[in-house]
């Protein structure tokens, strides 16, 4: 399993701003710069995160960017889902794909462990990763 740069540039643009100490939020060209992100890229990285409802701007077109809850609250599951759903082998999400899928006894251990990767991405904190920062 890979993780995509969108997502490795979401969680570093997150980072970045939950860092931030300014009340008006933090420039996306700012973002950009600080995390070697390019400001093309970085465009979908910020409508992703925005969707997702995991950042906001702080006054409007041409603002600053903040968390639009606070990092404790945020999970690294709800980065890595803003991106992309956790998919291991296609036959979890749709039995069709495979006419194995209801005897397969893989099928029960692709099963447990994205559970077990969803469980460790929900139970660490954006917070949490910024704290090691620090």
């Amino acid at each position: 399993m890979k993780i995509n740069s969108k997502i490795r540039y979401g969680l570093r643009t997150m980072i970045e701003i939950a860092s931030a100490n300014d009340v008006n939020g933090v420039l996306q060209k700012d973002i950009a710069k600080n995390q070697s992100i390019s400001l093309k890229y970085l465009d979908s990285i910020i409508l992703s995160l925005k969707l997702k409802g995991l950042i906001t701007n702080s006054k409007g077109k041409g603002s600053g960017y903040k968390l639009s809850r606070a990092a404790e609250e945020i999970t690294i599951l709800d980065i890595y889902t803003a991106f992309e759903q956790i998919t291991f082998v296609d036959c979890i999400c749709n039995k069709k794909f495979c006419d194995r899928s209801e005897d397969c006894p893989g099928r029960d251990y692709w099963i447990e462990m994205k559970k077990g990767f969803e469980a460790m991405l929900l139970n660490k904190t954006l917070a949490q990763i910024v704290e090691r920062k620090a």
